[in-house]
């Protein structure tokens, strides 16, 4: 029986494997059966950080529009009700940018709030 050698594909596939797995601690960098599962619990932490990171950055935006609302006399909830009796339509994120970077446009529509 003539003697066969693994073919590339295979190696290739291993390579591009254990690349995503540079870094990585103890054995979860270079065998293969380890690195295969490595990965797979690496996706999902990933994926679980991904939703989370949206949440994290939505309690900054609380945290910078309650601070700025303080000034005025308000509180952050009592803010976001008379908002949303007012008309307002702008969402956490535009008055946390607009508290940090344009106090002067964010007064005013805190005025107009009141």
């Amino acid at each position: 029986m003539p003697r066969v050698k693994r073919g590339t594909i295979r190696a290739r596939k291993r390579t591009k494997l254990l690349k995503h797995t540079k870094g990585y601690l103890w054995g979860r960098k270079n065998r293969v059966k380890v690195a295969k599962e490595a990965i797979l619990h690496a996706g999902v932490n990933a994926m679980q950080d991904r939703r989370k990171k949206k949440a994290v950055a939505r309690g900054g935006w609380h945290i910078v529009i309650n601070a700025a609302v303080r000034e005025y006399g308000m509180s952050y909830s009592k803010f976001m009700g008379a908002l949303k009796k007012s008309g307002v339509t702008l969402n956490r994120k535009v008055l946390a940018e607009l508290a940090q970077k344009y106090p002067k446009v964010f007064e005013a529509v805190v005025q107009k709030v009141k």
